[in-house]
C-alpha cells in the first residue's frame, strides 16, 4: 500500500479553528482510489475513520480520536461549457472565483467559504439566500465498505446546512455542478468577497458560523450582538468584535473554553430574547 499513515499529529493541524488533541493516525489521500485504500485499512484494522477537509465549521475535542484521520486531497477540477466535475477536495472558495470569472453563475456565493467542496455539500454551505444544493446535479459517494455509487440531486434530500450525507458512513469523492451563462458573475463575486472581507474575522482562526440563523429574516449575530456579548471572552475562546456570530481563537483556546462560550451565548440569547440558538458547527468526536 502507497498510503504514508502518520502518528504523533493532532487534529489541531487539520482545523483553521487551530484546536484539537491528538489523532491516532493521519492519512492523506489525492485520488478515489486512496481514500478506498485507507478505508480497507480501518476495515482491517477495526479503526472509525474521522474525514477532514480545511477542518472550518468542526470543533475537534480537546481529547483527540481514537482512529484515523483522513485527510481528503482529491482536488481535480474539470470545466466544460456550463458542467463542472470537481472533486470533493478542492477548495469551495477557488471555484466559486474560478467559475464566475468565466462568465458562469450560481458559485459566486462560495468566494470566501474556507470549505472544500465535500464540506460544503455536506453541510449544504450557503450565504445570502443561495445553497449549495441549488446548482448541484449529482455526488460521488464512497462507501466505508468500498463501494462507490452515483447520487443524482433529485434522488437527495437537502435543507438548511443538513444533507442526507450527515447520516452515512463513507466520504463524498466528487461532484458535479451545472451552472449558468452570466456576464455579471465575476461583477457579483467581487461584491461578495469585499462585503465578506469588510464584515467577517478572515483574520482570525475561527470556523466560521457558529450558529443557524433561528429563522428567515432573524440573524444570530444580531441577536448575539443585541445582547452585549461582542468581544466575551471565555479562556482562549472570544465572541469576534466583527461579528457576533463569529468565535475566534484568541491564542491558547481549547475545545472546552468554546464549548462553554457556546453555552454562555445560548443561555443569554434565551434569557434577552427568548430564542433557542443552535448550532451549526459539528463537534468531533
Amino acid at each position: 500500500m502507497s498510503l504514508q499513515f502518520q502518528t504523533n499529529r493532532r487534529l489541531s493541524e487539520f482545523s483553521t479553528f487551530g484546536i484539537g488533541g491528538p489523532v491516532s493516525y493521519a492519512v492523506e489521500v489525492h485520488t478515489i482510489e486512496e481514500m478506498q485504500q485507507a478505508f480497507a485499512w480501518t476495515n482491517e484494522q477495526h479503526l472509525q475513520t474521522l474525514v477532514l477537509g480545511k477542518g472550518s465549521n468542526c470543533l475537534f475535542a480537546d481529547s483527540g480520536f481514537l482512529g484515523l484521520a483522513i485527510v481528503n486531497k482529491i482536488d481535480f477540477c474539470d470545466i466544460h461549457e456550463l458542467s463542472v466535475r470537481v472533486g470533493s477536495g478542492y477548495s469551495f472558495s477557488l471555484l466559486g472565483v474560478q467559475t464566475a470569472r468565466r462568465s458562469l453563475a450560481g458559485l459566486e456565493f462560495a468566494s470566501g467559504i474556507p470549505a472544500t467542496v465535500g464540506g460544503a455539500i455536506f453541510m449544504n454551505a450557503g450565504a445570502g439566500g443561495s445553497e449549495t444544493c441549488d446548482h448541484l446535479h449529482s455526488v460521488s459517494y464512497l462507501h466505508e465498505d468500498g463501494r462507490l455509487e452515483e447520487f443524482l440531486r433529485k434522488d437527495l434530500q437537502f435543507s438548511y446546512r443538513k444533507s442526507p450525507f450527515q447520516s452515512m458512513k463513507g466520504a463524498i469523492v466528487g461532484a458535479v455542478f451545472h451552472l449558468e451563462l452570466s456576464l455579471s458573475a465575476r461583477h457579483h463575486q467581487l461584491e461578495i468577497i469585499n462585503y465578506r472581507m469588510k464584515t467577517q474575522p478572515y483574520k482570525e482562526k475561527s470556523i466560521g458560523c457558529i450558529f443557524r440563523n433561528p429563522s428567515k429574516g432573524v440573524s444570530a449575530g444580531a441577536l448575539i450582538q443585541e445582547c452585549g456579548l461582542k468581544k466575551y471572552k471565555k479562556g482562549g475562546a472570544q465572541v469576534s468584535d466583527m461579528h457576533a456570530n463569529f468565535i475566534i481563537n484568541t491564542g491558547d483556546a481549547t475545545a472546552q473554553d468554546v464549548v462553554e462560550l457556546i453555552r454562555i451565548v445560548q443561555q443569554r440569547v434565551k434569557f434577552k430574547m427568548d430564542i433557542d440558538l443552535e448550532p451549526e458547527i459539528r463537534m468531533l468526536p
